[in-house]
């Protein structure tokens, strides 16, 4: 966990990566593995759960900081402190859906990166090649107003 902690903002219980499983220069693949304990998961929906949508957009979010922040590592061009802001969701696909026990790979790959933004693609599958969804985004790296500088 902590290769995901050291690289993004993101804590439980508002964190779903688990761990990243492969990466290369233009994609990271990371895993999530939803755990029947999770509060959400009494609400939605009592006795049938299933993983909220928006949940595993986030998943999909977070996996592309992850990415993003390991771009920067090393790189002149690292900003230093901040967060992955949403600029942009679209095309948003929900293909199956993802119950508790599921283990999903996330995985985003950067289409290019202007004027501060990087546009990715990215998909959700569980691990038995189920997709599970697919969504296009773009994410800055910013210093929010108001977040104090470690």
């Amino acid at each position: 966990m902590s290769q995901v902690t050291d690289l993004i903002p993101h804590r439980p219980p508002f964190l779903f990566v688990d761990r990243i499983v492969s990466e290369d220069g233009n994609s990271l693949v990371a895993e999530r593995t939803w755990r029947a304990d999770e509060d959400f998961y009494r609400g939605h929906y009592p006795n049938a759960p299933i993983t909220p949508g928006v949940l595993l957009c986030e998943a999909v979010f977070q996996t592309g900081a992850l990415f993003m922040a390991r771009q920067a590592q090393g790189s002149a061009a690292f900003q230093g402190p901040g967060v992955p802001l949403l600029a942009k969701i679209s095309d948003v696909r929900f293909r199956n859906p993802v119950y508790p026990g599921d283990t999903i790979h996330i995985e985003v790959q950067k289409k290019e990166a202007m004027g501060g933004f990087t546009m990715m693609a990215g998909a959700v599958k569980k691990t038995d090649g189920t997709r599970v969804l697919t969504v296009n985004f773009s994410v800055a790296w910013k210093t929010p107003e108001g977040q104090e500088s470690s």
